[in-house]
């Protein structure tokens, strides 16, 4: 059986992984097609707040402490595999008919069952519900542990359940399970309760697999029922506890596109939040995107509309304004971003200024007190300290030295069709306007360019290079040109 981990992401796990327990495992059923949303991706594959639905999941696991993930996978089994990737903690099971949830956790037997088979405390988790927190995990092992407890399910109170199936307890004073009532075979006393099943489980193993043996299809859809394996348990006299999650939340999945949304924003307004209660100031939450995987030191300030994605790295008392759309970067301590500015797996040194309407392509590298303005475009270039471009340039394959002026319209011409060269720039000189330096090129320290210069060759250290045709002025050409270019008189 081949293994494999966590998917690929770009964002760290939100929850750090707790130190593995030998007698904790996790089953996360990721078999279903996912038809309603109308995708020919499989349905745990989708993202939402920068990671993939089964991705998060996976995460809370390993942040509960399981040793071991078990994905039970059916519909798009190789691009799940191929997503998730190698890890020695992963195990994938094939389910090759989808036959209920029931099925699903049955198929993990054999991994579970036997001699051999040490007793676990089996989390059964959905690849589609991905708001589950590895605290809440932590609470419903600790309610299915607890002395007279069997295993224990997660229930949600909502306000309008709808038409879910509602879970009643056995005892008004014990939380522990009586029955589920599916909300069709439910009465109107029945139906009065707003308690619903949150499809999260804590499940010994590998007692559990004993009632999947005893289930069977006599139901509207079937299917094997993982709750009918639980009323069998409760017909025997076992306690399931019920756990009440705090946030309903919790317990969302994801059918159809507008689901993946919610979900989706509910996820990053968890990590905002945890940004705020940091010492962050975000000034219009809902209107914010931050992944999880951001780190945001305190005092910074985030205006509306700013993105936030991936790896990135923000220090304190930072300022990033409206529209800023920052990715997989690192920006140091006091830095200000002004609007609408794009910066994509650059780094940014303390006390820089960068924008408006800047661009920091891959490889870019601001050191401290830099100043980038607007209409400038960075690529694989490296500012030294103090070092300004104040606006419209473009400078590629680039290193500019302390202190360096870089004047309006200056460009790097580095590509020559077929190469990438390089530009060198030394300490306190400055580039003319409109001057393009084209590359390979050395221009040295205390170096000034005339404006509109084409530069092609290096330039030494306090030396000027004009590089462009003398002005020539040409009397009265204006009038000339004017009177031989008339309409002929009639």
């Amino acid at each position: 059986m081949p293994k494999t981990t966590e998917p690929t992401s770009s964002t760290a796990p939100a929850t750090p992984p707790a130190s593995p327990d030998a007698r904790r495992v996790a089953v996360v059923l990721a078999a279903g097609r996912g038809t309603r949303l109308r995708s020919a991706t499989p349905k745990v594959l989708h993202a939402a707040a920068g990671r993939p639905l089964l991705g998060w999941v996976l995460d809370a696991a390993r942040g509960a402490g399981c040793a071991h993930l078990y994905v039970v996978v059916g519909h798009g089994a190789d691009d799940v595999r191929a997503a998730v990737g190698d890890a020695d903690d992963v195990t994938f099971v094939v389910q090759a008919e989808q036959l209920g949830t029931g099925h699903a956790l049955a198929q993990v037997a054999p991994h579970l069952r036997g001699g051999n088979a040490a007793p676990t405390l089996a989390f059964v988790l959905s690849g589609d519900v991905p708001g589950v927190t590895s605290a809440t995990l932590g609470s419903l092992a600790e309610a299915a542990e607890a002395d007279g407890s069997w295993g224990a399910m997660a229930v949600a109170t909502l306000d309008e359940p709808g038409r879910l199936g509602r879970v009643l307890r056995a005892d008004a004073d014990d939380d522990a399970l009586a029955r589920i009532v599916e909300y069709a075979d439910a009465d109107d006393a029945t139906r009065a309760v707003r308690r619903i099943n949150a499809g999260i489980y804590a499940l010994p193993a590998p007692q559990i697999f004993d009632d999947l043996d005893r289930l069977d299809t006599n139901n509207a859809q079937g299917e094997f029922y993982l709750t009918d394996a639980l009323g069998l348990a409760v017909a025997d006299g076992r306690r399931i506890a019920l756990h009440n999650l705090a946030d309903p939340g919790e317990a969302f999945g994801v059918n159809t596109r507008a689901d993946l949304a919610r979900v989706h924003r509910r996820l990053l307004d968890r990590h905002v939040a945890a940004l705020m209660d940091a010492g962050v100031t975000v000034l219009e939450p809902a209107r914010t995107t931050v992944e999880a995987g951001v780190v945001v030191g305190a005092d910074t300030v985030i205006h509306p509309d700013v993105t936030l994605l991936g790896t990135t790295r923000i220090g304190a008392g930072c300022e990033i304004h409206q529209g800023a759309w920052i990715r997989d970067a690192t920006l140091d301590d006091d830095v200000l971003i002004k609007p609408y500015s794009v910066i994509d797996r650059a780094t940014v040194g303390a006390r820089c200024t960068v924008g408006p309407f800047a661009r920091l392509r891959p490889a870019a590298q601001l050191h401290e007190d830099v100043q980038i303005g607007n209409f400038v475009e960075l690529k694989k270039t490296e500012m030294h300290p103090g070092s300004k471009a104040s606006h419209l340039t473009y400078l590629g394959d680039a290193t500019v030295g302390p202190r360096s002026n870089i004047g309006a319209g200056v460009i790097t011409c580095n590509y020559d069709g077929a190469r990438k060269h390089e530009t060198h720039i030394g300490a306190d000189a400055f580039i003319g306007s409109d001057t393009m330096l084209v590359a390979p090129v050395r221009v040295g320290d205390r170096a000034t360019t005339g404006a509109g210069s084409v530069v092609n060759q290096d330039v030494a250290d306090d030396d000027l290079a004009v590089a462009r045709a003398r002005q020539r002025n040409i009397p009265d050409w204006t009038t000339r040109r004017r009177r031989a270019t008339a309409e002929p008189s009639d």
